[in-house]
């Protein structure tokens, strides 16, 4: 059974109550209940952290003994080089994930310090960008 870890940054603890012109209204815990059996055939995770610190922790933690990564560090994409890194030194890959298009966003948010050790990047699919990137690692 392949393994998959969710890992969503700072502030998508809030999601379903924060801007939801911009995140919706869906809270992410009930959305992964429905991913889970969307892919039964998956063993499905998830952390959430508003620390960037806890955040590369996890990736270290799992990058050498899982089959991949969805990851949404929020506005740590836009400032992390350590996270950047942290994906680099594993072998997990891992997929960058936006719910909004961050392109449509502030200039400052068109910055990834993260996609160039990923596999690949979505956004703009709102929560259903999360089950893209998972097809996109099985």
């Amino acid at each position: 059974m392949k393994k998959i870890l969710i890992i969503n940054g700072p502030n998508l603890n809030l999601l379903g109550v924060r801007e939801k012109s911009i995140y919706g209204d869906q809270d992410f815990k009930s959305y992964f209940e429905t991913l889970k059996q969307r892919f039964p055939e998956l063993d499905l995770n998830y952390f959430q952290s508003n620390s960037e610190g806890a955040i590369i922790d996890k990736i270290h933690e799992v990058g050498f003994d899982i089959d991949g990564i969805v990851l949404n560090a929020g506005a740590y994409t836009h400032t992390s080089v350590a996270i950047g890194d942290a994906i680099a030194a594993v072998k997990t890959a891992v997929i960058e994930v936006h719910i909004s298009n961050v392109y449509a966003r502030e200039e400052f948010r068109h910055k990834s310090y993260l996609a160039k050790n990923c596999k690949g990047v979505i956004c703009g699919f709102g929560l259903d960008g999360y089950r893209l990137a998972i097809e996109g690692l099985i």
